[in-house]
């Protein structure tokens, strides 16, 4: 499954606000319009529409923490429309290629609400490891990579 990524932009801004997750999830992920005004403060913050052929389905942020010297997934939701067929792991997936293509990451870390198993299956399934540290109340997790050559 192809997922493409594109930046937050005039064309897209309405649509990737209006994604919204499962009404049972809302106490797990921040509003995208919340994320996109914090992208505007942290300026190595990038927030970015998340499409599958073509259709938009999603929304993540990632950037690096110069306290922390750690690379972070900052947000990532997939709409509700969209869910349960599987995006999340594609998506995913292609977010952590993206971000060690670009960046160089040796390691990704994020945090996920305590509860949402959901999300704990998605980011086991790709490889996060729960690594004991708790961050504004939420488990950390962190996916090592391999080194470039």
């Amino acid at each position: 499954m192809e997922i493409m990524f594109q930046p937050i932009a005039r064309g897209n801004f309405r649509d990737v606000v209006r994604l919204k997750v499962a009404p049972e999830q809302d106490d797990f992920v921040a509003p995208n319009l919340y994320s996109i005004a914090e992208a505007f403060v942290e300026p190595t913050w990038t927030p970015l529409a998340m499409y599958a052929h073509e259709a938009l389905v999603g929304f993540a942020m990632f950037g690096y923490d110069d306290e922390t010297d750690r690379w972070w997934i900052i947000r990532f939701m997939i709409g509700a429309a969209h869910q349960g067929k599987g995006l999340g792991a594609a998506a995913l997936s292609a977010l952590v290629a993206l971000m060690a293509e670009r960046h160089g990451c040796r390691a990704i870390h994020l945090g996920y609400v305590p509860g949402n198993a959901i999300a704990e299956r998605l980011y086991a399934r790709i490889g996060f490891i729960a690594t004991g540290e708790i961050e504004d109340g939420e488990i950390v997790a962190r996916l090592d990579l391999p080194m470039r050559v």
